[in-house]
Formats: C-alpha cells, sequence, structure tokens
C-alpha cells in the first residue's frame, strides 16, 4: 500500500500568473488579460486570482503559426 505525503498532494501541475505567462512566451501582460477576457485561452479561477495552464498560452502562440512561402508555391499562385 503506498502512501502519500504532504510533498506529493502539494506538487501538481504549475501554473502561471498572468504577469509570468507574459513574460514566457513575450507577449503584455495586458494581452494575456485580454486573452482571458475574450476567452481566447483557458484559465482557472481560484477566487479573484487567476491561474494559466503553460500549456494553454503555447497552445495559443502554435495555433498562430504561419507557414512560410516557398518558390514553388509562389510560381504556382502568381
Amino acid at each position: 500500500m503506498k502512501t502519500t505525503n504532504r510533498s506529493d498532494r502539494t506538487s501538481g501541475p504549475e501554473f502561471l500568473t498572468t504577469e509570468q505567462a507574459a513574460e514566457r512566451v513575450g507577449l503584455s501582460a495586458r494581452q494575456v488579460r485580454r486573452l482571458i477576457a475574450e476567452r481566447r485561452i483557458g484559465f482557472y479561477r481560484a477566487g479573484r486570482s487567476v491561474r494559466i495552464d503553460p500549456a494553454e498560452i503555447i497552445d495559443y502562440m502554435l495555433a498562430g503559426r504561419v507557414e512560410p512561402i516557398t518558390e514553388t508555391y509562389v510560381r504556382e499562385h502568381l
């Protein structure tokens, strides 16, 4: 039978504040708050505090990726 100690219960997933999330991806804290208000990224609320799963902000950034234009594409579409 496995026993759990207090440190096992407190070491859960890492959540970021809006400022930490903004710093991690190079946005302003205001932009991250806007994304939250517009429900464009998922977040967790604990009372008045807002926390963001790092994967949410990374997924948002990756969704905006634009593929580079290749020489073949230029030839076919001009």
